[in-house]
């Protein structure tokens, strides 16, 4: 069995900070549940683009509010407590926080833990699992 709360990881190597956002990183590959697991802030007034090629993504957001929309001129869907999104297809979109937000997000293939956000807006395909 796994038990990890989130104020062990804030602070270490696993609470992860990008230009935009703060990815404190519960469950990684190197745990071998086929999935890895993250609490993530995404800073109020910002916009992140990010295009997962390598990683499919589920987003549930538990505070703030924000929109998403789907590149390059897709819909926009407003994002709040109780939103879930799923880039079931390495879509390209747009995270506009009006407010922080709060979320879980999970993804699959999981990642290793370090990894930030390329030219792309994506992670590195998996490699080497950490724990």
């Amino acid at each position: 069995m796994i038990v990890k709360n989130l104020n062990e990881i804030i602070g270490t190597e696993r609470d992860v900070h990008g230009e935009t956002w703060n990815s404190r990183r519960l469950l990684l590959a190197g745990e071998n549940m086929g999935f890895s697991m993250h609490d993530t802030l995404i800073h109020a007034g910002t916009e992140t683009t990010m295009c997962y090629e390598n990683h499919l993504e589920a987003v549930y957001t538990i505070e703030g509010e924000g929109e998403i929309q789907v590149l390059p001129d897709g819909p926009t869907y407003p994002i709040g407590p109780g939103t879930l999104y799923a880039l079931n297809e390495n879509d390209r979109h747009c995270l506009r926080a009006k407010t922080q937000l709060r979320m879980v997000c999970v993804f699959n293939p999981p990642v290793t833990g370090r990894e930030v956000h390329n030219a792309n807006g994506a992670y590195p395909a998996a490699t080497v699992a950490e724990t």
